[in-house]
């Protein structure tokens, strides 16, 4: 490797910026192409780097998966946790939730398409999935479910099961994203422009605090 390449990698800003937009080329790469389909090559060329620095930063496709689905569920694991953590009311609590989880989606379309294709693949390498669910699912899960004990308890929430009810709410949120394509064809309209995304927002809101919140006296949630 020469001195000028070894001294544009030694450079904290530019190296940093290199790497993200190898990310970025591999999430697109990976979610319209899948795992087996994707090309390094491709990704390369669409980052705008050479294939030898996406292997210096990522040691090859297997590497930059990985990579990739610790950026897809470390950001929604982290916009989850940032939500949970305010000083809320259970009520309010759970719409920032909501509310942050389908935001981070929005501004990431083609995560759920990853997400998705991992799960199908989990009988290929189960060891990859555990991984997730240990570092990723399993403190989501445990924060939401805590969220729902502490409104149970507060007289906010109906008392649910965190097992039925926390993969429910989350398809209703996710689901959306998948089915965008098919939607766009069936109502002619554009299931992603602001507008739509701001109703489907509110109608999941809506739903969730339907099927959770308890009414209070004189019939009000």
């Amino acid at each position: 490797m020469s001195t000028a390449h070894n001294s544009r990698l030694g450079t904290p800003g530019r190296g940093q910026h290199s790497r993200a937009a190898i990310l970025k080329a591999a999430v697109r790469e990976f979610a319209q192409e899948g795992v087996a389909g994707a090309r390094t090559d491709a990704i390369a060329r669409a980052a705008g780097v050479n294939k030898a620095l996406l292997y210096y930063y990522f040691e090859g496709k297997e590497g930059l998966y990985r990579a990739v689905l610790d950026q897809v569920f470390g950001g929604v694991r982290a916009a989850i946790h940032n939500a949970l953590s305010q000083k809320l009311s259970p009520r309010e609590k759970l719409v920032s939730y909501v509310c942050a989880h389908f935001d981070y989606i929005a501004s990431n379309p083609l995560y759920p398409r990853i997400v998705q294709a991992e799960f199908l693949r989990a009988g290929r390498d189960p060891s990859r999935l555990e991984r997730i669910a240990k570092q990723y699912f399993r403190p989501v899960f445990l924060e939401i479910s805590e969220l729902l004990e502490e409104g149970a308890e507060s007289g906010d929430f109906r008392a649910v099961d965190p097992v039925h009810f926390i993969p429910s709410m989350i398809s209703v949120i996710v689901f959306y994203f998948n089915t965008a394509p098919i939607m766009k064809l069936m109502t002619g309209g554009d299931p992603m422009s602001p507008e739509r995304l701001a109703e489907r927002r509110a109608a999941i809101v809506d739903f969730i605090s339907a099927a959770l919140f308890k009414l209070a006296k004189g019939g009000r949630k």
